[in-house]
């Protein structure tokens, strides 16, 4: 068992930054993948980017490419989410995931999740 504890969330104005961090209690495998998906109010989850945790491929949805920036510590087992140029449209809940494959997580995958709110 892996537990994902996200950090970082909070209160911005539109066209502002946040790194969201999340920290695994455990060894993350190279074969893993980490994702971060988020759930706005009143929308479904949605996957947001990926990073494979051997070699470092990384992965966005359209709606934040160019703007975010995931990347990973593997002495931390920890993985970032940069989230630059934020939009009152990013306003959401983020988690992390640990799966096998990009947008996709074990059932005992998720961290508890963090607010992100922008406004405009």
């Amino acid at each position: 068992q892996v537990d994902l504890i996200e950090s970082g969330g909070g209160l911005v104005q539109a066209g502002d930054s946040l790194r969201l961090s999340c920290a695994a209690s455990g060894r993350i495998y190279s074969s893993a993948v980490m994702n971060w998906f988020r759930q706005g109010p009143g929308k479904e989850r949605e996957f947001v980017s990926a990073i494979r945790w051997g070699g470092g491929r990384t992965y966005y949805a359209d709606s934040v490419k160019g703007r975010f920036t995931i990347s990973k510590d593997s002495a931390k087992n920890t993985v970032y989410l940069q989230m630059n140029n934020l939009k009152p449209e990013d306003t959401a809940v983020y988690y992390c995931g640990r799966g096998a494959n990009i947008g996709e997580v074990f059932k005992d995958g998720w961290g508890q999740g963090t607010q992100v709110t922008v406004s405009s």
